[in-house]
């Protein structure tokens, strides 16, 4: 009788095992508001409803993926909330892994355009608005321990999961039940225009939303629940508008999808996602709330269908037991894809520069450091865990960037200081080096230039590039206040400068740089003695053939080319000096010697710092501060000596006059900024700068030139700008102040000027610089 009554009892017990409600979880795509999710989770977890299985599509794969990778309710909220997933939604990076070593340097440029050989415009044009090169490392790192746990197999994770993909080419949707986590999940997410489509297995797919937005079908084909619940923040596009052309992709993109639980006794839960935009990421914690209190709301609804309980407590421990199998990201092999063969070496050796096992984090650097890459157009990882070494495979699908890159820019402005400008670049790369040959032309009243380079970079343990190039400067000085200037009077100064040289130079860190190099140069300098001059005169010359070693020390977070709001510049430079001046007089001279010579050396050191130490709210607080210390001989005269002194120039204007109260050999200089950031892209600025030159260069009588009186005088520059940075360049409004004491020069009509500018006032670098 005992034995029948155990019999009994344990064939009860087995069969409340076998035949207890199984829950089925269903969460639909919707961008932004498809964050509301995490509450529906959090909220059926409080309650101890149990979820058996899992499905989703797009956001709804991205929540559910991580909750079925073992991620609690609470740390998924946390992920998706925090600002780091914000900017990784906008496509930002994080600022400390944009490399500055990889970056070219600062230019004139608005716009680039970049060429195949091959297909020179359908492959050229964008697929996408936003970069996901850190959402798809971060989600490498967050999946692909999971997946390594349950062996690739979607059934095996913490709770059995699937998502959805549309493959465009076949119109079908795609089912994901095992292969990579992370990879699964991206597919389903690749929403069109706004993130890059990813290739699997061979099939280019996109948002799992264009063809099935609520995978209720395939949860209950696949897992047969006895329930499901829904999470709903989507629906079927509306009719074609005939004005509306989003209404219209959307209509011959999307297909209708069915928002019922197909099942009888299934229930859906449509969170309140009113002025939650697909793209408003930033709205992410009232999406949480909204799908938590959508669920509490109905859950006495659900506790009745669902007479199963699983406690909180008891899904914890599971969840921790099944996390604690995975293993250590740490990396050994590096497979690569999607680059030619004699590239693939380049981009190993990017990654890995030792035979040591790669731990995530240095992973991490090097990951970044070759997305910064001007050769590298697009990563995407998987990793997959090797069971003979007991380290993870990386696997790199790499799109290297066009072979040829265009750039226009310029400057249009309110006075005669109209650049245009136009660069060219042919990227090679592969073995143990990547190549750019760069050239690039300024043209303009006040500035031409040409310049030619190639850069030559070696990817090993401490980066180091060499870029031999080849310079043509001419800064042409006229009378610049006005665009009515006295056609029948020459140009005042002429500055002509043709230099080459070779620059090593090698990373520090992942902001800075040391660069060395070597110039030879031959400068011309034409000018004339004094204000008063007609077209009849001839111009002095003076030629200065110069050889310059130099060495500098870079490092720079600043947000933008031109009018910054926040990081910093820091330049520490040394240069030698040593050259053969030849001065010809011209008729406004008072020297009678045809000819005369003269040879010079010296040494000038320099220390520039331009930080944004506060950044609260609207405001913004910076500092400008330099320095300047050289021995440099007067050359043979006062216009010669002060044309080759070194400059204080600190607003972008000031970079196109000629402003001689502001040049000296040794000078320091500090000024302050008070930023007022509108908006994310228009500031209100007032800059107000004191230059302390330690003996100023004086003119004689003679045209001679010698020094003043130790800091006996000093002199200012204040701005107060409108700055919108557009998408293609800063549009300014200045008033400017330049308490300029001019011996020779022009400029001295009035203190204040006025300026209207589209574009950057930047200029190729001068030999000396």
């Amino acid at each position: 009788m005992k034995i029948r009554f155990v019999i009994l009892l344990f064939l009860l017990i087995l069969s409340s095992h076998f035949f207890a409600q199984k829950v089925g979880v269903v969460l639909s795509g919707g961008g932004a508001s498809g964050i509301a999710h995490v509450g529906f989770l959090k909220a059926l977890e409080e309650n101890n409803i149990p979820i058996d299985y899992i499905a989703g599509t797009s956001m709804g794969a991205l929540i559910g993926g991580l909750y079925a990778a073992g991620y609690s309710p609470e740390e998924i909220e946390q992920l998706t909330t925090n600002e780091k997933y914000i900017r990784m939604a906008r496509g930002k990076l994080e600022d400390k892994y944009i490399y500055y070593f990889k970056q070219k340097e600062v230019d004139a440029s608005w716009v680039t355009i970049k060429l195949s050989k091959n297909n020179i415009i359908e492959t050229s044009l964008p697929t996408n608005l936003v970069s996901s090169i850190e959402l798809d490392f971060e989600m490498m790192t967050q999946l692909s321990g999971a997946a390594a746990t349950a062996n690739y197999n979607f059934d095996s994770l913490f709770v059995p999961f699937r998502c959805t993909a549309s493959d465009v080419a076949s119109q079908k949707s795609v089912v994901f039940k095992n292969g990579y986590l992370n990879q699964a999940i991206r597919a389903s997410m690749s929403y069109p225009f706004y993130l890059k489509p990813i290739k699997v297995e061979g099939k280019l797919l996109f948002d799992g939303g264009l063809y099935n937005n609520f995978p209720s079908d395939v949860i209950y084909k696949d897992f047969f629940p006895d329930i499901i619940l829904g999470s709903n923040v989507a629906g079927n596009p509306e009719p074609p508008d005939e004005d509306n052309l989003v209404s219209q992709l959307k209509s011959m993109m999307m297909h209708q999808t069915n928002f019922s639980a197909i099942c009888e006794n299934g229930i859906i839960i449509e969170p309140n996602d009113d002025g939650i935009g697909t793209f408003d990421f930033q709205k992410a914690p009232r999406a949480v709330q909204e799908g938590y209190k959508a669920t509490i709301a109905r859950i006495d609804e659900i506790k009745k269908a669902i007479e199963r309980r699983v406690p909180k407590e008891e899904v914890e421990k599971r969840r921790q037991q099944f996390r604690k199998r995975q293993t250590t990201m740490n990396f050994d092999k590096i497979n690569v894809t999607g680059v030619k063969t004699r590239q693939e070496k380049y981009i190993r050796r990017s990654l890995k520069k030792k035979k040591k096992p790669l731990t995530q984090n240095l992973l991490k650097r090097n990951y970044f450091k070759l997305y910064s890459d001007d050769k590298v157009k697009h990563l995407y990882p998987t990793a997959r865990f090797n069971t003979e070494t007991n380290l993870y495979d990386l696997n790199v699908d790499v799109r290297s960037e066009k072979d040829i890159i265009i750039d226009f820019g310029g400057n249009f402005a309110s006075r005669p200081i109209n650049t245009a400008y136009i660069a060219a670049k042919y990227n090679y790369f592969g073995g143990d080096m990547g190549v750019s040959l760069m050239a690039n032309t300024y043209f303009g009243k006040l500035y031409a230039s040409t310049q030619v380079k190639t850069r030559v970079d070696f990817p090993i343990t401490i980066p180091f590039y060499i870029e031999p190039e080849f310079t043509m400067n001419r800064w042409d000085y006229f009378k610049s206040r006005t665009w009515f200037f006295d056609d029948n009077k020459p140009s005042f100064f002429v500055q002509r400068e043709n230099y080459g040289g070779v620059n090593i130079g090698l990373s520090v860190k992942n902001k800075g740089k040391i660069k060395a190099g070597v110039t030879y140069a031959e400068l011309l300098d034409e000018y004339y003695q004094t204000q008063y001059f007609t077209k009849n005169d001839t111009a002095d010359k003076t030629y200065f053939d110069v050889i310059s070693p130099y060495i500098l020390y870079e490092r720079n977070t600043l947000n933008q080319k031109q009018y910054a709001n926040q990081g910093s510049h820091l330049l520490l430079s040394a240069r030698y000096i040593d050259g053969e001046e030849i001065n010809v007089p011209g008729s406004t001279s008072q020297i009678d010697l045809p000819l005369q010579s003269n040879l010079h050396d010296w040494y000038q050191f320099k220390i520039k710092y331009d930080t944004y130490y506060i950044n609260k709210g609207i405001l913004r607080l910076g500092i400008l501060a330099e320095g300047v210390y050289s021995n440099q001989p007067f050359f043979n005269n006062y216009t010669a000596s002060i044309l080759r002194a070194p400059a204080f120039q600190p607003n972008p204007e000031s970079k196109t006059l000629f402003l001689e109260s502001f040049r000296a050999y040794q000078y320091v200089a500090i000024g302050h900024k008070i930023l007022i950031n509108i908006r994310e892209d228009l500031d209100l600025r007032i800059e107000g700068y004191l230059f302390q030159p330690y003996q100023r260069l004086l003119r004689q009588a003679d045209e001679s030139v010698k020094y003043g009186e130790p800091f006996a005088q000093r002199y200012t520059i204040a701005m107060a700008a409108a700055v919108y940075n557009s998408p293609v360049g800063p549009i300014s409004l200045s008033v400017n102040y330049y308490h300029n004491v001019p011996e020779v020069a022009r400029e001295d009509t009035t203190p204040i000027t006025v300026l209207f500018h589209f574009g950057y006032i930047i200029f190729n670098r001068r030999a000396l610089e």
